[in-house]
Protein backbone atom coordinates (compact mmCIF):
# COMPACT_ATOMS: atom_id res chain seq x y z
CA UNK A 1 0.00 0.00 0.00
CA UNK A 2 1.37 3.43 -0.92
CA UNK A 3 1.02 6.27 1.54
CA UNK A 4 -0.15 9.69 0.45
CA UNK A 5 2.46 12.47 0.52
CA UNK A 6 2.56 14.18 3.92
CA UNK A 7 0.68 11.37 5.65
CA UNK A 8 2.63 9.49 8.28
CA UNK A 9 2.09 5.98 9.52
CA UNK A 10 2.37 4.69 13.06
CA UNK A 11 4.67 6.46 15.47
CA UNK A 12 5.46 6.83 19.15
CA UNK A 13 4.41 10.08 20.78
CA UNK A 14 4.68 11.84 24.11
CA UNK A 15 1.95 14.32 25.01
CA UNK A 16 2.64 16.45 28.09
CA UNK A 17 -0.22 18.19 29.95
CA UNK A 18 -0.14 20.72 32.78
CA UNK A 19 -1.82 19.09 35.78
CA UNK A 20 -2.21 15.53 37.03
CA UNK A 21 -4.58 12.88 35.71
CA UNK A 22 -5.36 9.64 37.55
CA UNK A 23 -4.45 6.36 35.86
CA UNK A 24 -8.18 5.70 35.33
CA UNK A 25 -7.87 8.08 32.34
CA UNK A 26 -5.78 5.44 30.53
CA UNK A 27 -8.93 3.99 28.92
CA UNK A 28 -9.98 7.46 27.71
CA UNK A 29 -6.62 7.76 25.93
CA UNK A 30 -6.91 4.42 24.12
CA UNK A 31 -4.69 2.51 26.56
CA UNK A 32 -1.63 4.75 26.19
CA UNK A 33 0.62 4.97 29.23
CA UNK A 34 0.04 7.80 31.72
CA UNK A 35 2.63 9.01 34.18
CA UNK A 36 2.34 11.77 36.75
CA UNK A 37 5.56 13.76 36.87
CA UNK A 38 7.03 15.61 39.85
CA UNK A 39 6.85 18.92 37.98
CA UNK A 40 3.04 18.86 38.05
CA UNK A 41 2.56 17.48 34.54
CA UNK A 42 1.02 14.31 33.17
CA UNK A 43 2.75 12.51 30.31
CA UNK A 44 0.74 10.38 27.89
CA UNK A 45 3.06 8.15 25.92
CA UNK A 46 2.76 5.33 23.41
CA UNK A 47 2.18 4.12 19.88
CA UNK A 48 -0.26 6.12 17.76
CA UNK A 49 -1.59 4.54 14.57
CA UNK A 50 -1.43 7.60 12.32
CA UNK A 51 -1.87 11.37 12.18
CA UNK A 52 -5.65 11.08 12.32
CA UNK A 53 -5.37 9.12 15.58
CA UNK A 54 -2.96 11.72 16.95
CA UNK A 55 -5.45 14.49 16.17
CA UNK A 56 -8.15 12.44 17.91
CA UNK A 57 -5.99 12.24 21.04
CA UNK A 58 -5.41 15.98 20.92
CA UNK A 59 -9.17 16.50 20.67
CA UNK A 60 -9.53 14.47 23.88
CA UNK A 61 -6.89 16.62 25.57
CA UNK A 62 -8.89 19.69 24.58
CA UNK A 63 -12.09 18.12 25.92
CA UNK A 64 -10.71 17.51 29.43
CA UNK A 65 -9.47 21.09 29.67
CA UNK A 66 -5.91 20.59 30.89
CA UNK A 67 -3.39 22.87 29.18
CA UNK A 68 -1.26 21.19 26.51
CA UNK A 69 2.45 21.66 27.22
CA UNK A 70 4.03 19.72 24.36
CA UNK A 71 3.66 16.99 21.74
CA UNK A 72 6.84 15.13 20.83
CA UNK A 73 7.35 12.36 18.30
CA UNK A 74 9.73 9.83 19.83
CA UNK A 75 12.30 7.75 18.01
CA UNK A 76 11.04 4.21 17.52
CA UNK A 77 14.05 2.91 19.50
CA UNK A 78 13.44 5.31 22.42
CA UNK A 79 13.02 3.08 25.51
CA UNK A 80 10.59 5.48 27.19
Amino acid sequence: MNELPGRQGPGRYEIRLQGHLDHRWTAWFDGLGLSREGDGTTVIRGQVQDQAALHGLLDKVRDIGLPLVSVTQLDSDDPR
